[in-house]
């Protein structure tokens, strides 16, 4: 009996050990696929990144039951529910970025590449990549986009389902900035799509509490344990602005990580200087409010 239970924990071990291996590379292995089949069947992106967002939402839920990073940082019955009561929010605020660039996008935005898309595409991301980096770090480093942007940092875990704990206006903000640079550079249709799904995907996998490891590829590619140190309430560790690439952290220098660097606390360094994220009308208003603690959330 006893060497039949060690042989299944062993199996166990063993599945975890590859799945830890495997979890990323299927998941950017996913995006290629689904974006190169989209790309050749001519498939409504409209229709295509909702659905992709939604799939790659399961799949690290799923992978953060098996693989979970830390098991206290798994969402409880109540937090379940604020998460979809902001996940709804995040939606409703993205379609309206969408929706506000989309008339800048069609006038800017060519349906054909001026180069080879397999050209185009590294310098779109590139592109959206670090007008994402500035936009989120204004958000940390300015009083007033803090008060808005604050709202995202208040849980005390980090996890999938928190990735979508947002200010409308902060949504509003992020987006919109990242497509209009996008739009005003004039890189095609095809490369937003395709360098959409990329960032979707990272967005949500760096929020994951998942046991995955990328190691050197940390140094190009933003993950999980980068992210976690930017949730850190020890400011001087937090940095990694880039939930994409990593890349413009170092550029920039707010690169803290290092092997095995772990945050000790995430969430706040002041808590009460935000509402609690079940607080949910409290949290929308609050940039409407007098700040009560420190005004930016930034090294």
């Amino acid at each position: 009996m006893d060497s039949g239970r060690a042989r299944g924990e062993s199996a166990q071990r063993s599945a975890r050990a590859v799945l830890c291996v495997t979890a990323y590379p299927f998941l950017l292995a996913s995006t290629v696929s689904v974006a190169a089949v989209a790309l050749c069947l001519d498939w409504n992106p409209d229709r295509v990144s909702p659905l992709f967002l939604l799939g790659v939402i399961s799949y690290l839920t799923a992978l953060e039951r098996l693989i979970p990073h830390r098991r206290s940082w798994h969402p409880n019955a109540g937090e379940w529910r604020w998460y979809g009561v902001y996940f709804l929010l995040t939606m409703v605020a993205s379609a309206f970025a969408q929706y506000v660039v989309s008339a800048v996008v069609s006038v800017l935005s060519p349906h054909e590449p001026a180069l080879n898309l397999w050209a185009e595409m590294p310098a779109a991301l590139l592109t959206g990549s670090l007008a994402s980096y500035l936009v989120h770090r204004l958000g940390h480093t300015n009083a007033l986009l803090w008060r808005v942007h604050g709202v995202h940092h208040v849980p005390e875990k980090v996890n999938v389902a928190n990735n979508g704990v947002n200010h409308v206006l902060d949504i509003v903000l992020a987006q919109g900035t990242v497509q209009l640079a996008l739009s005003l550079v004039g890189f095609s249709r095809d490369s937003v799509f395709v360098v959409g799904l990329f960032v979707a995907a990272q967005g949500y996998f760096v929020h994951a509490n998942i046991d995955v490891r990328i190691g050197r590829f940390n140094h190009v590619l933003a993950s999980p344990e980068q992210h976690r140190l930017h949730h850190s309430t020890d400011l001087s560790e937090a940095g990694h602005y880039g939930s994409d690439l990593s890349i413009w952290d170092h550029f920039f220098g707010s690169y803290t990580w290092r092997p095995g660097r772990e945050p000790v606390a995430v969430g706040l360094g002041d808590p009460a200087s935000f509402p609690r994220t079940g607080e949910i009308v409290s949290s929308l208003l609050h940039p409407l409010r007098r700040a009560k603690g420190p005004g930016t959330g930034s090294a």
